[in-house]
């Protein structure tokens, strides 16, 4: 396994500074409660709408679907701007970051017309069907099961811990199309599961401080036809493992509790003791995960799978982001508060229910460790 350098032009400088001037003039300090990348998920069709008139959504996507082609160098540069300041993007960036990829390498043209130029206008936006009860972290023991009927598959089981699902109204469905056999990673595929239709409940599963982004999503006998199937009956598990590795690898993994950071500085100041130590070691630690995730964009860009890679980044970026809060709440003594009237403090106090669970979603720690052993014991064979 290994990470190669990539260097950023000149042109990728002047989009960073676009994007962070335009970003100042739309999202004004103070005007918007930051989220904490995906997992505060802040839910705003009209600011996804607002981005990708500008260009800003999709903007890899080839120009045959409304897209800019633009390169995913140019799409993490501007990913990580709007994350920097906590803006929200929660409602498109799913369906960005892995949907859009997903659908050029697996789906079919009616598929990629269908979703593609609405994904690109910020208008069509995705969750993700992977978790289970008893099944969280293992995926090979999924029991969602798709049953062949006419003109498609009858969907049953529970999926849980499912991001935005009661906001998104497409979810891309791990499960099983086939029975059990020796081969735990066989008889997997891949549904487009519209979350609006016939037999699918969805109940809240809120966090620590009673916001509502997860959600448990039931089905029962629901219909998917035929047209809705990703990729091909029984690679499910191949291209799961491709979309975990889009998940687990970008910057949503690295910058989740920067505007933590910036919010902390803007509201006490610098005279903490102790804050510069932390700031170097904050600085020094997010250079080097984001020179890595930085090669894993332009590695996934030229038709590599890293599950090993990815799954190294997710592991020391998630481990990064709970670093940041910690180190800064050993800096004060008081207990920050939801309620003050401090927007350090409340921010604060979001990210200190919100972090335990950066190193669980996406793969748990120990999850992450055995993928990155067994890809080093791959390489060495």
């Amino acid at each position: 396994m290994k990470f190669e350098p990539v260097e950023v032009s000149e042109r990728d400088d002047e989009l960073r500074q676009e994007a962070r001037s335009w970003i100042a003039a739309t999202l004004p300090t103070g005007s918007f409660r930051p989220g904490q990348g995906l997992h505060g998920d802040i839910h705003s069709p009209e600011f996804s709408r607002k981005l990708a008139e500008r260009g800003w959504v999709g903007m890899s996507i080839d120009p045959q679907y409304g897209g800019g082609g633009r390169s995913p160098l140019e799409r993490f540069i501007v990913v990580e701007e709007l994350l920097r300041v906590g803006a929200p993007i929660g409602a498109h960036a799913v369906a960005e970051r892995q949907t859009v990829p997903m659908l050029m390498l697996h789906g079919t043209q009616e598929q990629r017309d269908k979703f593609l130029p609405a994904i690109r206008a910020g208008e069509a936006y995705f969750s993700v069907g992977m978790s289970e009860p008893n099944a969280g972290s293992d995926l090979a023991a999924v029991r969602t099961k798709a049953t062949r009927v006419e003109g498609g598959w009858a969907l049953s089981g529970t999926k849980i811990w499912t991001s935005g699902a009661h906001q998104r109204p497409y979810c891309i469905v791990f499960c099983r199309t086939e029975p059990p056999s020796e081969d735990r990673h066989a008889g997997f595929s891949q549904l487009l599961v519209d979350l609006r239709g016939p037999g699918i409940t969805l109940s809240p599963i809120h966090f620590m401080d009673g916001s509502h982004q997860f959600n448990e999503v039931v089905f029962d006998n629901a219909f998917v036809p035929d047209s809705m199937v990703l990729g091909q009956i029984g690679n499910g598990w191949n291209q799961v493992m491709q979309e975990l590795s889009l998940e687990r690898a970008g910057p949503e993994r690295i910058l989740s509790t920067w505007p933590v950071l910036e919010a902390f500085l803007a509201g006490r100041g610098t005279d903490d003791d102790g804050l510069d130590e932390v700031l170097g070691r904050i600085v020094a630690r997010l250079w080097i995960i984001r020179q890595m995730s930085l090669s894993l964009t332009q590695a996934f860009a030229e038709g590599s799978s890293l599950r090993g890679e990815g799954a190294i980044v997710k592991d020391l970026g998630t481990n990064f982001e709970q670093e940041v809060v910690s180190s800064l709440l050993a800096l004060i003594d008081e207990v920050p508060e939801l309620d003050s009237p401090e927007r350090w403090e409340t921010v604060f106090a979001e990210a200190l229910l919100m972090t335990p669970s950066t190193t669980i979603r996406g793969g748990t720690v120990e999850v992450l460790r055995s993928i990155v052993a067994r890809a080093a014991r791959d390489d060495d064979s």
